[in-house]
């Protein structure tokens, strides 16, 4: 009775995820409204946009969407794969949902914060081309931690690669 008590609670304690997720979504609208204010302030100064301005500009915006699109990911299969099915009633569930396991997930996890430097990285040598003086020091240190970011998804991709074909591969008799 005891073990079926502790083993239920433990099952149960999955819950106490629920307000992470909801905390997640709530910063997916401060995303959204920050995005909506970047494009109203870049679309009232299209005018006096040089091409640099408009391109910073878009990284500014591809940069928030694949914050958003990690946000997303972590919050539906994260809650898919902790808590329970997410029902939505509709037929409309992206492919993805209910296929992305705890690896996959790492993975994209991995995959969306390598783009997300490589946007920084990417926006600072626009502003550099633009005549803008950044400290070589900082620069050297995003550089070194975008290197950083690579070699370990790098190294998680081939973990995880090594890990599915040892559960493929039946071990020898």
């Amino acid at each position: 009775m005891a073990r079926q008590l502790l083993s239920r609670s433990l099952f149960d304690a999955r819950w106490l995820m629920v307000p992470f997720y909801l905390g997640l979504v709530v910063a997916l609208a401060a995303l959204l409204f920050v995005f909506v204010r970047e494009l109203v302030h870049g679309l009232l100064a299209i005018g006096g946009m040089t091409p640099t301005d408009a391109i910073l500009l878009a990284l500014a915006l591809i940069d928030l969407s694949l914050v958003a699109n990690l946000l997303l990911i972590v919050t539906l299969a994260g809650y898919e794969n902790f808590v329970g099915r997410v029902d939505s009633g509709r037929e409309t569930r992206p492919s993805w949902m209910g296929t992305v396991d705890f690896a996959g997930m790492k993975i994209k996890l991995m995959g969306s914060i390598t783009a997300i430097s490589a946007i920084a990285l990417l926006r600072i040598f626009m502003k550099l081309e633009e005549g803008t003086t950044i400290d070589e020091r900082t620069l050297l240190w995003m550089t070194v931690i975008h290197g950083a970011l690579i070699l370990s998804a790098l190294v998680l991709s081939i973990s995880d690669r090594i890990a599915e074909h040892r559960r493929v591969v039946p071990p020898a008799a």
